[in-house]
């Protein structure tokens, strides 16, 4: 089943079988279908996405992805949403994030 499709069914029929299914497609998944999932339930329900499973989605897409700004001050600003337990990580993300755009930037300097 593709990731989208489970990751629907997470908040609806969440089940072991389910979760279970969504991690093993997330684990071998691309940043970029990640990436189009998060896009698409965010549009579709922000909150319909367990923090769980949003959590392995960034984290799986910032792995594949270190130096994509965009998606780590996401990452960080998801993680903000659902802290304060996540907000030393969210700062350390926003910190690579704008150290990385500022390193591309001359401009910033």
């Amino acid at each position: 089943m593709p990731l989208l499709e489970l990751a629907r069914l997470l908040p609806d029929r969440h089940s072991p079988r389910v979760a279970d299914a969504y991690v093993e497609v997330i684990t071998f998944a691309s940043a970029d279908e990640i990436v189009a999932m998060l896009k698409v339930m965010f549009e579709e329900d922000w909150m319909g996405l367990p923090v769980w499973a949003r959590n392995l989605a960034f984290r799986l897409a910032c792995l594949q992805r270190p130096q994509d700004v965009d998606l780590l001050h996401a990452a960080a600003s998801d993680l903000r949403s659902f802290g304060p337990d996540w907000d030393s990580i969210a700062e350390e993300l926003h910190r690579r994030a704008d150290s990385l755009d500022t390193g591309r930037n001359p401009h910033n300097a």
